[in-house]
């Protein structure tokens, strides 16, 4: 017998395309040199291979308020469908499949997940749907999502389509900045927002999971419009830099404030909260640098301040600041924001607290609850702000995550 021949009695595996196969084969294949423009037409082809019909896909725009249809040959664009009360809306919050009865079969709004951050929402018409198509078409969404998201960072069209108003320069920047809005793993969940979408200036986070340790940064820089932008953008430069060079909190700190301090001279200050999580154990470790100080969500409801030691805030050169620590228990949610969110309220950290505690019994995820706080503010203070108001949560939730990597 030849070498590396089988032997007739040795089992033979089956290696032949099933449908399923062939559908998801088919479209990575193609999309590995697809320009972004023809990524429509061939999300709408294969979903008719299933028998669907009417495709739409919704992202959503800058200001959380609605998903937004992106326009493509063989797409069905309709009107914009608001996030808080909608099928499409429902699907994207809480990341499930929503199917809707209709005289003519059942609509289908599959999330767009990337990872575990929601890109948007696929919407299609079935006959009938059974098992068979729901685990397929779940597949499919998840290589879609995939797909916008590598093609994303050479094209602008979808954000022309996310755009809902003209966005200033200083806001441009930001966005350029952050991670993605969200991200959801077993241990831990984080979700944030920025205000005035189109406007936003000095206010940016930033977080990064690496092994056991989640690393989030929130800053704020002094002033509005470009100067504030540039200003964050170097903390946040400098922060990412000093992260991954594996050093301390405290040298954290003292990095991004000699950036600041050598770039623009003693007039100017960015407030900063630096803080690392332990995702296997709940050790949340922080230093606060002039910014407010976090709040700490326990069974739905606001239990107290995160308040330590401070020091100067980013630029001023203050002293090595100490490190403030806190044990969470599993379902702890932990709330940063920026002083904009506050300072525009004559009960400040009281209002904002009221309507923590509200919305916490209304909305379960971590993406809801931040988009509905943050536009309940918002209401609360007219529509307007003369300020960036941004807020970050983070939910630990402590549970194991190996049996993920078990084929």
């Amino acid at each position: 017998m030849a070498e590396g021949e089988r032997r007739p009695d040795e089992g033979v595996l089956d290696r032949s395309e099933g449908f399923g196969e062939r559908l998801l084969g088919v479209l990575l294949d193609r999309a590995h040199e697809m320009p972004p423009q023809l990524i429509a037409p061939l999300i709408a082809e294969e979903v008719a291979r299933v028998g669907g019909r009417d495709v739409s896909i919704l992202l959503q725009d800058y200001g959380q308020l609605v998903l937004v249809p992106l326009p493509g040959r063989r797409l069905m664009v309709g009107e914009p469908e608001p996030i808080g009360d909608s099928p499409a809306g429902t699907a994207f919050l809480h990341a499930t499949t929503v199917e809707v009865p209709q005289s003519d079969g059942i609509r289908m709004y599959l999330p767009l997940l990337d990872g575990s951050d929601q890109v948007g929402v696929m919407a299609l018409t079935l006959v009938a749907v059974d098992d068979d198509d729901r685990r397929l078409l779940r597949r499919l969404a998840g290589l879609v999502a995939d797909m916008l998201v590598t093609k994303h960072s050479y094209t602008d069209q979808f954000f022309f389509a996310r755009r809902r108003e003209p966005m200033s320069l200083a806001a441009e920047i930001q966005w350029s900045l952050l991670p993605p809005l969200a991200m959801s793993v077993p241990r831990v969940a984080v979700a944030g927002i920025l205000e005035p979408a189109y406007d936003v200036a000095g206010d940016s986070f930033g977080y990064a999971l690496n092994e056991d340790i989640l690393h989030v940064a929130m800053v704020d820089a002094m002033g509005h419009g470009l100067d504030a932008a540039t200003m964050a953008t170097v903390a946040v430069g400098a922060y990412r830099h000093a992260r991954r060079a594996d050093i301390g909190l405290s040298e954290i700190y003292t990095f991004m404030d000699r950036a600041i301090a050598e770039q623009f001279g003693p007039d100017h200050f960015v407030t900063a909260q630096m803080m690392r999580l332990n995702i296997t154990t709940g050790h949340l470790q922080w230093v606060n640098a002039g910014h407010p100080a976090p709040l700490l969500i326990r069974d739905d409801k606001v239990v107290r301040q995160l308040a330590g030691p401070t020091t100067l805030p980013v630029g001023f050169g203050g002293e090595e600041p100490r490190i403030s620590g806190q044990m969470l228990q599993r379902g702890d949610r932990v709330l940063c924001f920026t002083d904009g969110l506050i300072e525009e309220h004559e009960a400040g950290e009281e209002q904002l607290i009221h309507w923590v505690n509200r919305i916490e019994h209304t909305e379960k995820g971590v993406r809801a609850v931040v988009r509905s706080l943050s536009h309940a503010l918002k209401q609360e203070r007219g529509g307007r702000t003369t300020d960036d108001a941004t807020l970050f949560l983070i939910e630990w939730r402590g549970a194991a995550a190996d049996h993920l990597a078990l084929l």
